[in-house]
């Protein structure tokens, strides 16, 4: 996969554990609001189907970004880009603080298109430095950082909001952000030794992209991402908010979410584990589309009667589906592209990922507006995963 000479060890788990926390970050200021969504519709009066609007404006902003952003973190290098991708986030969760709706419109462009921007950046940098045999479990630890991030999002967002009001919350978050990408200022030195300072971003770089992760290869695992990062969206947007429409406080929904994010911690690494050669990792994304469709049709049986334990079940289900995928689909991504095409392909992918994060929280909540149920919403989002899972394991 690298284009470049081996390097020790050491330096590998250096950017790991650098890119495992540039992500973590990133991950809990874009999952902050939707966490504290209950909090904030029931502060500002607004109808919770709005929460589909933001995270749709989130999605598109971050499709934009993550299209365009190979020829920045080239330029720039993948560790100042990733110190700007945590600036951007910061700005916008400072604006949604603010409180006003225009804010929110600004804040999602921001810190959607910031925070998704870290992926991309952070795998870069680690293609630098891992082998081919390596990736699909380096990069799973490394996207491990996302249920982490979701974790402490679930803990603290509601503990913050007790304590100070969901706006100072979000603020917290903010100055936690631009702490960390001071942090680090001095990995620079080796992390961007690579960057190009001549390459110039142009605007056929987007169709570029699009065209070569539209080739019969790629094709299965950008519209597979599609799905997969869609009803990561509405899982993450939405729980939460459902939990504490069927009566349970929002601490004890944060503490369920938080207690599913769990699950995703080993579940990517032992996907990722799989995937390194004693799984197809084809067939592996495959059966994992299965799982969280199946996870998804059945929300609609949730009662205000059910026990917590028994949502958690499903919720359980979820997290080792949708939300552990990414290692596997990132490496075979890798994998697949055409040489110095790697960062390339990788945000191309993602990209159909955010159009998905677009489109079915939208769904979700056009469900919600015309039915009232959360369930049926999870339930029609995740269906179209059993033809996701039957085209990916279906063998050529």
């Amino acid at each position: 996969m690298s284009t470049y000479a081996p390097h020790p060890q050491r330096i590998l788990m250096l950017a790991l554990g650098a890119m495992f926390l540039q992500q973590s970050f990133a991950t809990l200021g874009r999952s902050l609001p939707p966490i504290l969504a209950p909090a904030i519709v029931a502060d500002l009066s607004l109808d919770p189907a709005w929460l589909g609007v933001y995270i749709g404006i989130s999605s598109a902003a971050a499709l934009v970004f993550q299209l365009g952003c190979g020829s920045f973190i080239l330029r720039y290098g993948a560790l100042r880009f990733s110190q700007i991708a945590l600036l951007l986030l910061a700005a916008g969760l400072g604006l949604a603080a603010a409180g006003p709706m225009v804010f929110f419109l600004f804040s999602a462009i921001l810190g959607g298109g910031g925070a998704a921007t870290s992926t991309p950046a952070s795998s870069h940098l680690l293609g630098r430095y891992v082998t081919a045999r390596q990736a699909p479990l380096i990069y799973s630890i490394k996207q491990t950082a996302v249920p982490a991030g979701l974790l402490a999002a679930g803990l603290l967002g509601p503990l913050l909001t007790g304590m100070w009001g969901w706006r100072w919350a979000l603020v917290a978050s903010a100055i936690a952000a631009v702490a960390f990408a001071l942090v680090l200022q001095p990995l620079r030195a080796e992390f961007d030794s690579d960057r190009l300072p001549g390459k110039s971003f142009r605007l056929s770089d987007f169709w570029t992209t699009i065209q070569v992760v539209l080739r019969p290869g790629l094709r299965p695992y950008a519209f597979g991402c599609l799905m997969f990062n869609g009803l990561q969206a509405v899982f993450t947007t939405y729980f939460v908010l459902f939990l504490t429409e069927l009566g349970h406080s929002l601490t004890a929904a944060g503490a369920l979410f938080a207690v599913a994010m769990i699950i995703a911690v080993p579940g990517r690494i032992f996907w990722g584990w799989l995937g390194s050669g004693r799984v197809e990792p084809r067939l592996l994304l495959g059966g994992l589309s299965l799982g969280m469709a199946g996870s998804a049709v059945l929300m609609p049986l949730v009662t205000p009667a059910w026990p917590m334990l028994g949502i958690g079940v499903i919720a359980t289900g979820f997290s080792a589906t949708a939300m552990s995928w990414h290692g596997v689909l990132l490496a075979e991504t890798a994998r697949l592209a055409p040489d110095g095409m790697h960062g390339h392909c990788t945000g191309g992918v993602l990209s159909f990922g955010q159009v998905g994060a677009l489109i079915l929280p939208l769904v979700y909540a056009g469900v919600l507006l015309t039915t009232g149920s959360h369930g049926l919403g999870f339930a029609i989002c995740g269906a179209p995963g059993f033809v996701v899972g039957w085209w990916l394991m279906r063998r050529r």
